[in-house]
């Protein structure tokens, strides 16, 4: 080999050397914010599901599938259940709701669409708890809405601690969430596509069912996991407009790792709902596909 061939693959392994340290020096802070705060906690998760709990809490290293059967007692079917259906409602409805809103959205001009838009997330600058309270303050016995229905001759109504005013409070939580995505899909479109669809002679209903709708599936997957996933797992809101009298998941992982301090069986539920959440991804990712 000569001199020149050494100095060249010399200098190439000097430039890929150069590069991995730069690709390490970029991704290095990433990588250990995920290891430290993401994979090591999953991890500790994992581990403890196999584990059973202490007489008087904590966690005894003796492998057992205990926690896994204990998934199937029916009264953690039926929370499960419960949960499911709770959070399904909440985002039927916000995506009944929120796909005529982007809709209108994205036919509004370009000013009046920013300012709809920051009308829209605007609820998100305030403090979640703050605004869930504000709930409380109008639904009260002696709060603003039945204050003006009393003016009116009607109520007092018992509007807090039951599940409809749960679902509310998912879906005013997260309708923004169910919003912004199906703009997104729905101002991608083509508006000659309907157009065409119009040429031909398809009425607006047929249009929307056979162009609009398959066009903007994509949008309305991500918008019912958005709006899903984070409804299946609240604990906040059961716990303050339900009045705790619904447990949902959330509430039940909560109270085995704060007030039962069973961590392994909490830790096997938070692995069930993260069971969920890749299983629900894994359909978003399949319906991205297809589109």
């Amino acid at each position: 080999m000569t001199r020149s061939n050494v100095s060249g693959a010399t200098a190439k392994s000097r430039s890929r050397r150069s590069r991995a340290l730069g690709q390490l020096v970029f991704l290095g802070p990433g990588l250990a914010y995920l290891i430290v705060l993401l994979l090591i906690p999953l991890a500790l998760v994992l581990s403890y599901t196999l584990f059973r709990r202490g007489r008087f809490g904590g966690v005894i290293y003796e492998v057992t599938g205990e926690n896994f059967t204990r998934l199937l007692d029916p009264l953690y079917l039926d929370v499960v259940l419960g949960s499911l259906k709770l959070a399904t409602i909440a985002t039927v409805i916000a995506l009944l709701v929120g796909y005529p809103t982007a809709y209108l959205i994205a036919q509004l001009p370009r000013k009046w669409k920013t300012i709809a838009l920051v009308a829209i997330v605007l609820p998100f600058w305030t403090n979640f708890l703050i605004r869930i309270y504000a709930w409380i303050v109008l639904l009260s016995g002696p709060g603003l809405v039945n204050t003006a229905l009393g003016k009116l001759g009607l109520g007092p109504f018992e509007f807090l601690y039951n599940r409809g005013t749960i679902v509310t409070g998912l879906i005013y939580s997260y309708l923004p969430l169910m919003v912004l995505p199906l703009y997104a899909a729905i101002e991608k479109l083509d508006p000659q596509l309907r157009e065409a669809s119009a040429n031909l002679g398809a009425r607006p209903a047929r249009t929307f069912m056979s162009v609009t709708l398959p066009l903007t599936l994509p949008g309305v997957v991500t918008g019912c996991l958005f709006v899903f996933v984070p409804s299946f797992g609240n604990f906040v809101i059961p716990e303050l407009l339900g009045g705790g009298r619904s447990i949902m998941v959330g509430n039940l992982v909560r109270d085995q790792f704060l007030k039962a301090r069973d961590w392994p069986f909490g830790s096997t539920l938070a692995l069930a709902l993260l069971a969920v959440l890749i299983i629900l991804l894994l359909v978003q990712a399949w319906s991205a596909r297809r589109a």
